[in-house]
């Protein structure tokens, strides 16, 4: 698994899209952590709430470009399982962001052919939001020019032992001998089961490590990491990474 750096901060001017045979350079699946609001903010003397609403923005221009670039599937990191240990008043903005996220873009969802997927617990939430989330899944369940997958409430550690739990009752059943689990039984558990594999995993924001996101789905998927923080994290800063994607050999073990 090969890992790249970027430092944040405009640079070399991306190649244009127009100029690129394949705009995606090969991504089928890309997924994102989104980290740095709060810093964000931080730095510029605003509240956390601010850098929160910017993150929005910066999902909502992300969402927009790679869907004209061509990527199937967009994999976003928006509220993890670990992310209830917060102060009670973050959590309340981010549910609330959450709100409006839904009701102001599902109708661009629909006319752009965005299919909506969650994955993780997201039926934890308030009754509220899980309602809108199935009305927005079942509204765009017919689209298929790009797939947006939003983990909710998730972690990776618990989707695998949700998919191990499942295998367990099959062998209860007797449907399954032990020696006859495969790997396909666990990916075919996880909740992106119906997904392209993973191409590449993105971090925002200078951090280096995955916090219990796609742990199975990033076993071959590529790795990069980048200073810019989420809000800034814009079309070039995309081009950038899915270049390095394109630039990269993958051997997936073989040599």
């Amino acid at each position: 698994m090969k890992l790249t750096r970027s430092k944040g901060g405009s640079g070399d001017a991306a190649q244009s899209v127009s100029a690129i045979a394949d705009p995606t350079h090969g991504v089928r699946h890309i997924a994102i952590i989104m980290d740095g609001n709060g810093r964000w903010a931080k730095r510029k003397h605003l509240p956390r709430a601010l850098g929160h609403k910017k993150g929005v923005e910066a999902v909502r221009n992300i969402v927009r470009v790679a869907g004209e670039m061509g990527v199937e599937v967009m994999t976003l990191y928006a509220f993890s399982s670990e992310n209830w240990n917060r102060p009670e008043d973050e959590i309340s903005d981010l549910m609330g962001l959450l709100r409006q996220y839904i009701q102001s873009d599902i109708n661009e969802f629909v006319e752009n052919g965005v299919r909506l997927k969650v994955i993780g617990n997201y039926q934890a939430l308030e009754p509220d939001i899980v309602v809108m989330i199935d009305s927005a899944i079942e509204k765009t369940a017919g689209n298929d020019r790009m797939t947006l997958a939003v983990a909710l409430n998730y972690g990776a550690q618990d989707e695998m032992l949700r998919a191990v739990k499942q295998i367990a009752t099959t062998v209860k059943r007797g449907d399954v001998e032990p020696d006859g689990i495969t790997l396909d039984h666990i990916s075919g558990g996880l909740d992106t089961a119906d997904l392209p594999p993973l191409d590449l995993l993105v971090r925002t924001s200078g951090e280096l490590r995955l916090s219990n996101f796609l742990l199975w789905q990033a076993a071959y998927a590529e790795l990069y990491f980048t200073d810019t923080l989420w809000p800034d994290f814009d079309k070039q800063e995309l081009e950038k990474a899915l270049k390095s994607f394109g630039d990269r050999e993958r051997r997936f073990g073989g040599r």
